[in-house]
């Protein structure tokens, strides 16, 4: 099979914080380096916005103010950043950084290696902080081949959601617990998340924030589906707690007092297990990890709930750090299975590089709704 020719230049996404409080994203031209030893170039096709992606993209900025970029050759959006947010972003004002965390394509070139040659016109998923762009050279290792016949934006989403659901089942069963929460049931994740526990008999409580996820995720076979608008989110919420013994939460949202509330059903459930009264709590551990930050305000927390809790972040890299090459290969071979069934995503909209700098655009996948995904479709 003939491979198309790779360019020595390619547009790509950039994004530029200032210090006087703007965020640029925009488009810009860069070399397509070519690949040497474990290389391989990937045309990419397709590349997900997650919300990790956002705070790269956007500096924490407010997106409701997005305009149009001005002077620049290619198209730009800029977005005012608080002084704050730009304070503690000093590393990267005035550096033009890469965006978008993972992407989906076809290897087009690739070096010497054994590895880069293996993969040579294969579809592959990859991670590398730098998807947003027509053409990517990273290492072989960065790359998992898929299937097939494998569309490539099936691929695209194979690393973030897919290994962040299957890794917080790993860090439950590590900790020693049986069944665990999570926070934003409806999302991609979430969804990939129930279907993991669902194949492996684990135990699951869906928090969702409407009535509408609740029927998404009932019709997808979920038990235990709790509304945390609803007036009786806190019993429905303890309910299935006693149902599924579940003793660690997973929380995307961060701010508020959703991780307080979480602990004391939880204290709830162990304390009605207990033998005896004891003024330090029960014995059982609870274990909220907050691994996303959709409400960026402080997380409230009233130690209502004994002395055996902890409260920490959790996030993908260090996990998959520590877990090992073995656990970690195990997990890829898994997500590289079941690409278009267990680890499915789904987009409300598909942009074109151009798109992803239109203000416009920008207010609509920034806000990161539930069936607003967007896909990034550099060839377009």
């Amino acid at each position: 099979m003939t491979q198309p020719e790779v360019p020595e230049t390619a547009l790509e996404l950039r994004s530029t914080l200032t210090g006087d409080g703007v965020v640029m994203l925009g488009m810009v031209q860069c070399d397509v380096d070519a690949p040497t030893g474990s290389q391989v170039v990937v045309r990419v096709e397709a590349a997900p916005i997650n919300p990790s992606d956002l705070g790269m993209l956007f500096a924490m900025g407010d997106i409701s103010r997005a305009s149009a970029g001005e002077g620049t050759e290619f198209p730009a959006v800029t977005v005012p950043v608080s002084a704050g947010a730009v304070a503690a972003q000093r590393g990267r004002i005035d550096k033009p950084m890469p965006t978008g965390n993972e992407g989906g394509g076809t290897v087009v070139a690739a070096g010497p290696a054994s590895e880069a040659q293996a993969l040579l016109g294969k579809v592959v998923g990859f991670s590398s902080g730098n998807a947003y762009a027509q053409f990517r050279t990273v290492e072989a290792s960065q790359c998992l081949e898929m299937l097939d016949g494998t569309d490539p934006a099936d691929a695209a989403a194979a690393f973030v959601n897919p290994l962040t659901a299957l890794g917080m089942v790993e860090t439950m069963r590590t900790e020693g617990h049986t069944a665990l929460v999570h926070t934003v049931g409806a999302s991609n994740l979430g969804q990939m998340l129930h279907r993991i526990c669902l194949d492996d008999g684990v135990g699951l409580v869906n928090i969702v924030r409407s009535q509408d996820h609740v029927d998404l995720l009932r019709a997808a076979g979920a038990e235990y589906v709790c509304n945390s608008s609803a007036e009786s989110f806190r019993s429905d919420l303890t309910d299935a707690l006693r149902s599924t013994g579940a003793t660690i939460a997973f929380d995307a949202i961060g701010g508020g007092d959703l991780a307080d509330t979480l602990l004391s059903a939880m204290e709830t459930v162990a304390g009605e297990q207990a033998d005896g009264f004891s003024r330090y709590g029960s014995d059982t551990h609870k274990q909220v990890y907050i691994y996303g930050g959709l409400d960026r305000g402080p997380t409230t927390l009233r130690r209502s709930y004994g002395m055996s809790w902890s409260v920490g972040g959790w996030l993908l890299t260090p996990f998959l750090v520590e877990s090992g090459k073995k656990v970690v290969d195990r997990l890829r071979t898994r997500v590289a299975d079941e690409i278009t069934t267990t680890f499915a995503s789904s987009y409300g909209m598909a942009l074109s590089l151009a798109d992803a700098v239109d203000p416009e655009m920008v207010k609509r996948y920034g806000v990161m709704a539930t069936g607003e995904k967007a896909l990034v479709t550099p060839q377009a």
